[in-house]
């Protein structure tokens, strides 16, 4: 069971202030209340209620998309490492395609 609490107060802002946060919300096509309440969770670095994620995800996406490609290159990377002689790569040893490794 999940109990949500809200509490409703009364807030006194300057006009201007008031009259910004009114406008950009209704750019946004929320209504204020939405808007004050995801500025003040932005502001105090808390999740999203609804999603449970970072307010920053919702505009940049948590880059799902990206993961099976990391992944790829992550192996190749360990690939790559499992390949390197490593007293040839400490103490300078040529390599067999003409260059040598670290050099003091």
């Amino acid at each position: 069971m999940v109990w949500l609490l809200i509490m409703k107060i009364t807030l006194e802002l300057p006009d201007e202030l008031f009259r910004s946060a009114n406008a950009r919300a209704a750019q946004e096509g929320i209504s204020l209340k939405e808007y004050v309440a995801a500025a003040l969770r932005e502001k105090l670095g808390h999740t999203s209620e609804r999603s449970g994620e970072r307010l920053w995800m919702k505009h940049f996406g948590s880059l799902t998309h990206l993961r099976k490609e990391t992944r790829r290159i992550e192996r190749t990377i360990e690939e790559e490492f499992e390949t390197i002689d490593l007293d040839a790569w400490k103490f300078g040893v040529p390599l067999s395609t003409g260059s040598t490794a670290y050099q003091s």
